[in-house]
């Protein structure tokens, strides 16, 4: 497939999984039978939220330019967010792209979070697969450098930066078809150090037979929104069930969590080697594309 194709079919599954995963933000005895009965608790559409808003102006910036051109991507995000601020956007989300959507520099505007140290959230790894599916063709050298810089317009902190990292180039390696094995260690060998990694470093060594609940007790599952608390836990999954884009669906919205991110990252994955269902693509709200 070319670099546009691979990156429109992570689009897909992305904005599937987000919109799949926002819909089990439900009362405990709802959550709890849906769960059970693998049973979707809210009718169509299923309305997407920031994480594929924020993939968008990713695909539409790669689509235009064929590299990550920072200030171009902080206006698309600026605009967009301008546009539709109630897609679910974190506060401090809220804050960077506010700014952004003045012509506040990306530089300053990410920097301006937690004393300048700027955020460790899981905002710049749950936009990126698409990315890494666009550069698969290219060396992963390159698959870095394009997810650094995507991170940086918004999360100034190195391990936010790490866990775009690695969630590019997992997209880039499942693109090419190589072994679980081979992106585990293609993803460990170029993730920076930092908490991030060290949680893929864990997720790797779990194995695929534990339960989903001792991953997510080892790993966490974004309920702390950020990086290193949610992308291992993405990667086990996807990795987990990466040629079967419904059971990754349903493992990943187990694991509670931040289960609109969990699930667009794992299925901006999963969707480069199984589409998810036409029926889940009918039923997600349609994509201004």
């Amino acid at each position: 497939m070319k670099p546009a194709e691979l990156m429109q079919r992570s689009l897909e599954g992305l904005s599937v999984g987000d919109a799949f995963g926002e819909r089990f933000f439900q009362p405990p005895d709802v959550l709890e039978a849906a769960l059970r009965d693998r049973r979707v608790p809210v009718k169509p559409p299923w309305a997407w939220t920031d994480d594929t808003a924020m993939a968008l102006s990713v695909v539409e910036t790669l689509t235009a330019r064929g590299t990550i051109d920072p200030d171009e991507l902080g206006r698309r995000f600026g605009r967009r967010y301008t546009a539709e601020p109630s897609r679910g956007y974190g506060s401090g989300a809220h804050d960077v792209l506010a700014q952004l959507s003045i012509g506040v520099p990306w530089s300053k505007a990410a920097g301006s979070l937690f004393q300048g140290q700027g955020s460790m959230g899981n905002g710049a790894a749950m936009r990126v697969a698409p990315l890494g599916a666009f550069f698969a063709q290219a060396s992963l050298s390159t698959v870095v450098e394009e997810a650094h810089r995507s991170a940086a317009v918004t999360h100034a902190h190195p391990d936010a930066q790490a866990g775009a990292v690695a969630v590019a180039v997992a997209a880039a390696c499942l693109a090419r078809k190589e072994s679980r094995a081979m992106v585990w260690t293609q993803v460990l060998t170029r993730t920076p150090h930092g908490l991030t990694r060290d949680g893929l470093e864990r997720a790797s060594r779990l194995g695929f037979d534990v339960p989903v609940a001792h991953a997510v007790e080892q790993l966490g599952s974004g309920k702390k929104v950020l990086s290193h608390d949610t992308v291992p836990f993405a990667l086990w999954c996807a990795l987990k069930h990466h040629d079967d884009f419904t059971e990754a669906m349903w493992t990943t919205v187990s694991g509670l969590g931040d289960r609109d991110t969990t699930c667009a990252i794992v299925g901006g994955l999963v969707a480069l080697n199984d589409p998810p269902p036409r029926a889940w693509v009918e039923a997600r709200e349609p994509l201004p594309l």
